[in-house]
């Protein structure tokens, strides 16, 4: 079978078995990136990417978000010092969501907690762990 390298008309073959990066933005631009710790696999953080976001982490090393919030870029860690370095990008069949693999330098959550997950549902209540 041949392979279609036209990124502006990927065919469905092309997103899904081919080896050309062709991230599935939403309508406002963004693609939500899981980020897990790079040595135990444990949820860290779950935030939005754009195309810039994408570009400046492969680039520097230093997992980069969109900010909905503050509708910026933002290093996770330029005002903390608690960067998350890259270690790996995955990307899911449909290149709709992203799983960023990261070795964090210090807490991650803005809590101070090494994850944002540091609770778990038990029975319609919210139970901390990971503190």
């Amino acid at each position: 079978m041949a392979v279609n390298s036209d990124r502006s008309n990927p065919t469905k073959q092309d997103i899904e078995e081919g080896t050309i990066f062709l991230p599935k933005f939403d309508a406002a631009g963004l693609i939500p990136a899981v980020v897990l710790d790079a040595k135990d696999r444990q949820p860290l953080v779950v935030a939005y990417m754009n195309q810039d976001a994408i570009h400046q982490t492969i680039s520097t090393g230093r997992v980069t978000f969109w900010s909905r919030s503050r509708n910026k870029l933002w290093t996770k860690g330029e005002t903390s010092g608690h960067f998350l370095h890259l270690s790996e990008f995955w990307v899911d069949c449909d290149q709709d969501a992203l799983v960023v693999l990261a070795e964090p330098v210090g807490p991650t959550c803005h809590t101070g907690r090494r994850s944002c997950f540091y609770r778990r549902l038990e029975d319609n209540t919210l139970v901390k762990v990971n503190t």
